[in-house]
């Protein structure tokens, strides 16, 4: 970790250990959410609901091409972790260069995709024909920014594998800064500098600059400290491919780009459920799920500290520190997803009506948010076995038992439920079918795991 005790003190506790890391990581997570709301905010407004609907358009395709770079950096973070506990800082710059090839290769073939197919994919996923031209543009314009933003998003990541999360934090203060001055100005143009407006687009280059700022706050800053992932020429020499790292990562990655991608499509399914229910069920879905988006940060936060605490504990031969990882790891989840689980179980109807004005909506998903957000916190528990246990390497058990319960229980619970009990119940499938998956998660962890490769690694 980057906590520095001071010579002949005890070393920190894990419980502290966990809320330096959680703390930044949480806020990270917070700010990411509000510069994607801040570029919302300035082409609804600068350019118009059409504008707006071509930016929206694009997310569920950004998602979808996203998930497997938000798996990619997992696994970077599980090697990174293991490298750093054993102090190992060849194997270390090894991983960073794999990953960062990787994902800039990826970006780059991602980027020729937009510019020659990204017309009959947006029409694919149902585009109104009015904004279609903009969205087309809008897209292949983010596409090819993938690259850049690919880097970014991995070198968060391999970051976190050192136990570093506040350099990912003022990197995206910096990102979120330069947002906030430069798209206003790049959508609008200012004449008097000479600078044409370029609407739709100017989001997308002010993105393209933020970003490229925070690279270089965060390379500037590495430097600065000397840290092990600073840009040198020890990890110059590292920026190749090594095709057995890179199976490791892809193995250890995988998973959780399909679990991105099996919960996106098991979120539309269940949104069919309730679109059946009138548009007044549809906008309490959309207002309890920008809810519950932050409901889930501290909640992901946790399962990404667990996951890494124990990759640096299995790289410096402390296998024995697993349990009490895993423990801290269930009892930080009670206590910050839980927290925030009882604050929305109380206010729910203040909060959700911060989103929306119509009281119908807010009547419905009022009574939506205290049962969406237990899901959240059985989300935590089940992530932190999973996470724990795939930073040992074990990767197919959790897997499949994330997959299985939400491509095999969340739509059919919700359509039961809803049948027997009416809308409301259709969302008893989120903490349903997250508690199933902990149960299972907890089952083979005690039963079988802890038995074999626990053993194994103390």
């Amino acid at each position: 970790m980057t906590d520095k005790a001071h010579p002949g003190s005890p070393p920190p506790s894990l419980d502290r250990r966990f809320l330096v890391f959680l703390g930044p990581l949480v806020l990270t997570n917070i700010l990411q959410a509000l510069t994607g709301t801040v570029n919302h905010i300035y082409v609804g407004r600068l350019l118009g609901a059409g504008s707006l609907a071509a930016v929206a358009s694009f997310m569920p395709l950004f998602l979808l091409l996203s998930a497997f770079i938000f798996g990619l950096g997992n696994g970077s973070s599980i090697l990174v972790g293991q490298a750093f506990g054993a102090r190992n800082h060849a194997r270390l710059h090894a991983v960073a260069g794999t990953t960062l090839c990787a994902g800039v290769l990826l970006g780059l073939v991602l980027a020729a995709l937009g510019l020659l197919a990204v017309r009959p994919l947006m029409l694919l996923l149902g585009t109104p024909a009015d904004v279609l031209p903009q969205a087309v543009a809008y897209a292949r314009g983010m596409m090819v920014l993938f690259p850049v933003l690919f880097t970014s998003m991995l070198t968060a990541a391999l970051l976190r594998g050192t136990g570093d999360t506040v350099t990912p934090l003022r990197a995206l203060v910096v990102s979120l800064s330069v947002t906030l001055v430069c798209a206003p100005l790049f959508i609008r143009g200012v004449p008097a500098l000479g600078l044409p407006a370029l609407g739709i687009l100017g989001g997308v280059a002010a993105l393209l600059l933020a970003t490229l700022c925070s690279l270089g706050y965060t390379a500037w800053h590495l430097r600065r400290r000397a840290h092990v992932l600073a840009p040198t020429r020890a990890l110059a020499a590292h920026l190749r491919l090594d095709a057995a790292l890179l199976r490791t990562l892809v193995r250890l990655g995988v998973p959780t780009g399909l679990f991105f991608i099996t919960g996106s499509l098991a979120d539309l399914g269940l949104l069919s459920l309730v679109d059946a229910h009138g548009s007044a069920a549809t906008a309490a879905w959309g207002a309890a799920s920008q809810v519950m988006s932050y409901v889930l940060f501290p909640a992901m936060a946790v399962a990404i500290a667990s996951s890494v605490f124990a990759a640096q504990a299995i790289g410096a031969g402390h296998g024995q520190q697993l349990a009490a990882v895993t423990r801290t790891g269930m009892r930080m989840n009670l206590l910050l997803t839980g927290g925030l689980a009882l604050l929305m179980f109380g206010a729910a109807p203040w909060v959700v009506g911060l989103f929306v004005a119509d009281a119908r909506v807010i009547d419905i998903a009022a009574r939506v948010l205290p049962i969406t957000v237990w899901g959240a916190v059985f989300f935590g528990w089940a992530s932190v076995y999973s996470g724990v246990m795939r930073a040992s390497g074990t990767v197919l058990a959790p897997t499949l038992i994330s997959l299985g319960c939400l491509a095999c229980l969340i739509v059919p619970l919700g359509w039961l439920l809803g049948r027997q009990f009416g809308r409301v119940a259709t969302w008893v499938a989120y903490p349903a079918t997250y508690l199933c998956a902990l149960v299972l998660q907890g089952l083979y962890f005690h039963g079988v795991w802890r038995r074999q490769a626990l053993q194994r690694l103390v």
